[in-house]
């Protein structure tokens, strides 16, 4: 195999030729017929049975051609990526065969956009605004109310009608235009008034009702409804209530501290709610911080980054929607067909996120490359073993070893170690 590079006029591109010897195209060729001559049905001979030669003369010489190119091709153009050190970052685009010929050499070109390399600009000595946050009363009795939530139970109600913050339990059926529609009946289902999980209107209209009555609820579905066939439509719902429950919450004293936490009291119950918010905002601050700085180095930073990154950056991205789907038993066809969306139209809501993430992934580079941080071996390993208990590899030696796993573990380091550096080296007022 032999391969020419050549720059094209688009920065961050490059034109490969790449020469695949006869002998090797050959052995595709025969690779292939071996792989199809099953189908090959020709009069004189058993089907699959016909020679090479025999397949070639009747069908024409070049029937094996494109098969066999697809086989050698991927792996030509990998071994020519790896030879001239190239980090390609797109598919190969404007594939073009120039010869392809039984006994001769396979010649074809591809385009590839490469890696492209950020101009640092300012990255040392960088202005931010302080960031920091409280912890106020409100928020201790915030989170003193969600235990209480947790902790409350539900009594029934049958003295008096439905109001708002009641459970109420009800048959529903709902038609437009005199039809009932998919997905729009239930019985027995617990509705929270005033929890606005309803069609807008629905709700307070329940408000009122006592236990047996029945009900026309009249709404209009949102002109925005993620069915089509039901968006911007009048509604009427057939409701009838068959209980009401309330929430009734413990009280807020020593009792209930020791109930729900390790301490005896309510006052060192608050202490510890503070102590674990203040915490997480220390937390928030730091990150925050440290994309106010990594977006300031972005901002002074040069860089042309090509198409085919960025394409590749948001299919990442809907690869992570679609396995945070999976655990909710949804398909992306299916949240794209609710959304009334294409794949394509996500794809470019995403760009401006994805260009943000490579932006500053290369803006970290080139600060670990500017500053020359390095990471020792001992750090990868104990990162490596902290890896591998989490994941439960603690014995298996090909995970303990495999290079991929050390150069991710690496990488990782040397980013965090890359945001430290910009963070101390900041001016933060």
């Amino acid at each position: 195999m032999n391969c020419k590079v050549e720059k094209t006029k688009n920065a961050n591109e490059v034109k490969l030729e790449i020469t695949v010897d006869s002998e090797k195209f050959e052995d595709a060729i025969k690779k292939v017929y071996f792989k199809s001559a099953k189908y090959f049905n020709i009069p004189g001979f058993r089907k699959g049975k016909a020679p090479m030669q025999i397949v070639e003369k009747y069908y024409g010489k070049e029937i094996f051609y494109e098969d066999a190119f697809n086989e050698v091709a991927g792996e030509a153009l990998e071994e020519a990526v790896k030879e001239n050190k190239l980090e390609i970052v797109s598919r190969p685009q404007d594939l073009e065969i120039t010869q392809i010929e039984k006994g001769k050499d396979l010649i074809f070109t591809a385009v590839m956009q490469t890696k492209p390399e950020a101009k640092l600009g300012k990255y040392k000595g960088i202005e931010i605004k302080k960031i920091e946050y409280n912890v106020t009363d409100h928020d201790i009795e915030h989170e003193l109310e969600h235990m209480q939530e947790h902790n409350s139970r539900l009594i029934s109600i049958d003295d008096r009608p439905v109001e708002k913050g009641d459970i109420a339990t009800i048959d529903f059926e709902g038609f437009v235009d005199g039809k009932a529609f998919e997905g729009g009946k239930a019985e027995k289902h617990e509705l929270e008034i005033g929890s606005n999980t309803f069609i807008p209107g629905f709700e307070d209209q329940v408000i009122g009702m006592k236990i047996n009555e029945e009900k026309d609820i009249k709404v209009k579905f949102p002109d925005e409804y993620f069915s089509k066939e039901l968006a911007g439509k009048d509604a009427t719902f057939k409701v009838k209530l068959h209980e009401i429950k309330k929430k009734e919450l413990p009280k807020l004293d020593d009792e209930f501290a020791k109930d729900v936490s390790e301490f005896d009291t309510l006052k060192e119950l608050k202490a510890n709610i503070k102590e674990n918010k203040q915490k997480q905002n220390e937390e928030k601050a730091k990150y925050e911080t440290e994309e106010a700085v990594i977006k300031a180095v972005c901002e002074d930073m040069k860089v042309e980054i090509p198409s085919g990154m960025i394409e590749q950056e948001t299919e990442n991205m809907l690869k992570d929607i679609e396995q945070k789907l999976s655990y909710q038993g949804l398909k992306l066809d299916q949240y794209l067909q609710m959304m009334g969306k294409k794949k394509e139209e996500v794809q470019k809501e995403y760009e401006p996120q994805a260009i943000e993430a490579i932006k500053s992934r290369l803006a970290l580079e080139a600060v670990i490359k500017a500053e020359k941080i390095e990471v020792e071996e001992k750090e990868i390993d104990e990162k490596l073993k902290e890896m591998a208990k989490n994941y439960g590899k603690e014995n298996d030696e090909e995970f303990l070893k495999n290079e991929n796993v050390r150069r991710y573990i690496k990488e990782g380091i040397q980013s965090e170690k890359a945001i430290d550096f910009l963070v101390k080296n900041a001016k933060i007022k």
